[in-house]
């Protein structure tokens, strides 16, 4: 059974380090560079610990760590949405299991209000777990430049 975990100060350092494997899955699509450290840069990961307007959860099935979802207020069009998801993955070995969008609609219950979800157009993956997600909330789909979608929509 799919269970959310608020992600603890003590489990930091667990969190940085599959998101850097999750930074490092995703590098094709969003072309982040690797830095001198041989880490993806990720500007606001300390503020999940210190901004109470933020939250991390781990994603487990039973008791076995499955993946992980960061939401922020932060908007990438300045809509002012209650919730962006900025990070979500359900590791490889586990997807096409329906975990992601059990988690998802976990999270979305768990945190009721105005949505918007950003994906790359070329993550096939992440267009059809997005656009599954918002269809039942009859989102507003948006352009975010070129190769980005933005869903906007509500939950209550």
């Amino acid at each position: 059974m799919i269970r959310l975990k608020n992600v603890d100060l003590e489990e930091k350092d667990l969190l940085w380090n599959i998101n850097q494997k999750y930074m490092y899955e995703m590098s094709d699509i969003y072309l982040d560079e690797l830095g001198e450290d041989g880490n993806y840069s990720y500007e606001y990961f300390d503020e999940y610990f210190k901004d109470p307007t933020r939250n991390a959860y781990f994603i487990y099935n039973d008791d076995t760590l499955v993946g992980f979802a960061l939401l922020c207020p932060y908007s990438c069009m300045d809509l002012n949405p209650d919730y962006t998801m900025a990070e979500f993955t359900i590791f490889p070995a586990f997807r096409r299991k329906n975990y992601a969008k059990e988690a998802v609609n976990m999270i979305i219950s768990k945190h009721p209000g105005k949505w918007e979800i950003r994906y790359h157009n070329n993550n096939e993956r992440g267009k059809i777990l997005w656009n599954k997600i918002a269809e039942p909330y009859n989102p507003q789909i948006l352009k975010f430049g070129d190769e980005g979608t933005v869903l906007l929509f509500e939950t209550k």
